[in-house]
């Protein structure tokens, strides 16, 4: 009798819910699957993460060390050094971002000795790079007791090195007075003097200059000769050997010769005075 209750339970088929049967209302949301089992993350999560990336790559733009000038990397250097250079450009210790090439050009180019300059912002560790062109002098002048570079325009630069190769020009510092600043300019006329009789006189090393008198040279025989300035110096230095020819055949010796003005030449003796 105890068996058949057995192989009833045994048979039992299981229970399964139907649509519309009456089950209770289930309390809990049913979880979301794609077809392949896996589970889909809100594009506002990846939206969050992006931000929160791009904020800390610009925290560390900022924060960083490495984003700040310290140092340059410097091309075209002949005569002036990297630190000069660096000094110029006044983005030291400044963050790279805030920093405008065009800015740091016309910085350069304030100085007598830079004719031009390319700037260009790159990548840390050198993240300002700089070439530049100096300018080339054209003959060495002095006056006061210093030497100053001037290039084929009259602009005045510090002199960086000995030139022997150029023409020397020394001033009458009794006329003239102190020293000169790069806002300062040698007349045109004056380079151009120089420059043709330093020309027509190679074994030249040296040129005097007057304010008033202009360029000049004491000869072999020890008179003090004044060509004035501009590109005349051709016909001034045959009016002047022309000149110095006759007072030898003579035998006067002239204190002074004078062809400042080429019509109107004159001589000075030490007794009876220009002639």
């Amino acid at each position: 009798m105890t068996s058949r209750p057995r192989n009833r339970r045994r048979n039992r088929t299981p229970a399964v819910w139907q649509p519309g049967s009456g089950a209770p209302s289930g309390d809990l949301p049913p979880l979301e699957h794609s077809s392949g089992g896996r589970v889909f993350v809100s594009w506002r999560f990846f939206s969050a993460l992006i931000v929160l990336g791009m904020g800390l790559v610009l925290a560390l733009f900022f924060i960083s060390d490495a984003f700040y000038v310290h140092s340059i990397a410097v091309g075209g250097l002949e005569y002036m050094t990297k630190e000069e250079v660096f000094r110029l450009t006044g983005v030291a210790n400044m963050h790279i971002f805030w920093i405008d090439p065009e800015e740091v050009r016309e910085a350069l180019l304030q100085s007598p000795s830079i004719a031009d300059a390319r700037v260009t912002i790159t990548w840390p560790p050198q993240s300002l790079q700089v070439v530049v062109s100096e300018r080339q002098p054209a003959l060495v002048w002095v006056q006061a007791g210093q030497l100053y570079w001037v290039d084929l325009q009259g602009r005045i630069m510090p002199s960086r090195a000995e030139r022997p190769d150029l023409i020397h020009i020394v001033t009458e510092d009794a006329e003239i007075g102190g020293g000169l600043d790069a806002n300062q300019r040698i007349p045109q006329g004056v380079v151009n003097g120089a420059l043709q009789l330093y020309e027509l006189l190679p074994d030249l090393t040296h040129l005097r200059y007057h304010p008033v008198k202009g360029l000049g040279i004491r000869d072999d025989a020890g008179s003090n000769v004044w060509f004035g300035e501009g590109a005349d110096m051709p016909e001034k230095l045959l009016i002047y050997r022309a000149i110095a020819q006759d007072m030898a055949a003579r035998g006067i010796q002239p204190f002074e010769i004078n062809i400042v003005d080429p019509d109107a030449p004159y001589v000075c003796l030490p007794v009876t005075g220009c002639l």
